[in-house]
């Protein structure tokens, strides 16, 4: 939550997948840069760790949807989508499957509730699995952005990749290439 959202009134509702609402999708443009932040015990508040001490994360996304509570006359049907075990496996492969470096503001993320499998430990409450497809902002990271110049040289001075974009990818891009999408993200050379 940022100063805003507790400044005027609360915070983001969570996307809901109900059980066995197979179908259920929430989803939209991303409207802030996605958070990583500790998960919390749903029962006590508490940080969770795993047995090592480690922080147990997650990531969270606000998305635009075109949900609306109609309990809440400012509802502007933004939600948070906490992304962690299974579900944050599908956006990872739809991620992927996009060609895109990482989630970005702008881009479109819809998560789908498809089914429940048996829990991995045997007992309480099946686990849910999710599909996602995603589409990055037009502006960033996509081949039609990059297509022309293959041969150019790299600049020297920018050999570090800008926040947002793998370093893996910015290596192969051209000098052109870089050039174009720095312009498109609004990046200072």
């Amino acid at each position: 939550m940022d100063a805003n959202d507790l400044l005027m009134g609360g915070g983001i509702k969570s996307a809901a997948f109900p059980d066995q609402q197979y179908g259920t999708t929430v989803g939209g443009p991303i409207v802030r840069e996605p958070q990583v932040r500790q998960q919390t015990d749903f029962d006590s508040g508490k940080p969770k760790v795993y047995d090592d001490g480690k922080p147990v994360m997650q990531i969270i996304v606000h998305v635009k949807t075109t949900q609306r509570d109609p309990m809440t006359p400012t509802d502007d049907g933004v939600r948070a989508l906490y992304l962690r075990g299974q579900i944050q496996q599908a956006v990872r492969d739809a991620v992927r499957a996009a060609g895109a470096p990482g989630l970005l503001v702008g881009g479109e993320l819809h998560v789908t509730y498809v089914r429940d499998e048996p829990n991995s430990r045997g007992r309480g409450k099946p686990k849910k699995v999710y599909e996602a497809r995603y589409t990055p902002p037009p502006s960033q990271g996509n081949n039609a952005l990059m297509g022309d110049a293959p041969d150019s040289p790299a600049p020297q001075a920018a050999t570090t990749a800008p926040a947002g974009v793998d370093q893996a990818i910015w290596d192969q891009m051209s000098g052109e290439q870089r050039t174009k999408l720095l312009a498109a993200m609004g990046v200072n050379q």
